[in-house]
């Protein structure tokens, strides 16, 4: 029987529709000596050569297909958190930017509108550190500020002309000057907490996602292959298609497909618990 749909579902329920005739086709009557296998007990069997291969490597198909499907919920999980902090937080900040335009237009009207680039810059600069930029914040805080005062400087003294030293030697003092009081530094304080933390919480919610991905492409080993032959398929070479194997032997069969994704297990339940949600794969969801 073949198909020529691309759905693994429909192509799964199809091999099973075939093995069961192949088995029927062949059982009781067709019972052969099962000297030819290799994988399965050389037993009175209703198995060929060719169909144990191609058991075997259903066996390895549907293996992949589970590990897929129970990874699923891991990966669309950090995807949509990912997806709605990064809006929440984009969004706060344009808020922010908006509010802070809109009060001082009101407030300084062309006089800052002429200077604004200051603060447009600010946050510009604020958006490529929570993106992933090379920006220090302690540094960019720090420039914000001595821009300020420089242009504050030439407004308040429109009847001087100051050099590019002179500014400069003005906002080299800025921390014993402190012309505007202590709200640099609670700010500083401020936006550095909540934006080390957001970038940092945004990037894991990134690592994850590939971890995830990463770990959901198993490559089965020989081995594994054998052992998901043995408990899966062959039961139907001996007739008995409906027999299902007993739930620490499939445990313990998944744990030895699973072994280098096991040595995950400490770190990663310690990365989903500093991020405060749980998303997790079991090998349990496939033997059940």
């Amino acid at each position: 029987i073949t198909t020529k749909t691309e759905d693994p579902s429909c192509v799964f329920w199809f091999w099973h529709i075939s093995v069961y005739i192949q088995i029927f086709l062949i059982s009781p009557f067709h019972v052969i000596p099962g000297e030819h296998l290799r994988i399965c007990p050389q037993e009175y069997t209703c198995c060929t050569s060719e169909m144990e291969d191609k058991l075997s490597q259903q066996s390895k198909l549907e293996f992949e297909n589970l590990v897929e499907e129970t990874s699923h919920f891991v990966r669309t999980t950090f995807v949509s958190r990912h997806k709605k902090f990064d809006e929440f937080f984009r969004e706060l900040l344009e808020n922010a930017e908006r509010s802070l335009n809109d009060m001082f237009v009101r407030t300084y009207g062309m006089l800052y509108m002429q200077n604004s680039e200051v603060f447009q810059d600010l946050f510009a600069e604020l958006k490529r550190y929570y993106t992933g930029g090379n920006v220090n914040l302690e540094e960019m805080l720090n420039d914000f500020w001595a821009r300020l005062l420089e242009r504050m400087f030439q407004l308040i003294n429109p009847q001087y002309h100051f050099s590019e030293d002179y500014l400069e030697c003005v906002s080299k003092y800025t921390d014993q000057l402190k012309p505007f009081g202590d709200v640099p530094r609670k700010l500083k304080v401020q936006v550095t907490r909540a934006f080390i933390a957001a970038r940092t919480f945004v990037q894991g919610l990134t690592v994850g996602r590939e971890v995830a991905n990463r770990v959901s492409k198993v490559s089965p080993t020989p081995g594994c292959i054998r052992a998901l032959m043995k408990m899966l398929y062959c039961p139907y070479c001996r007739g008995l298609p409906t027999v299902k194997p007993c739930n620490n032997y499939c445990l313990n069969v998944m744990k030895g497909c699973l072994a280098n994704q096991a040595d995950l297990d400490t770190e990663w339940n310690l990365f989903i618990g500093k991020k405060s949600f749980s998303a997790g794969f079991s090998t349990g969801k496939i033997c059940t």
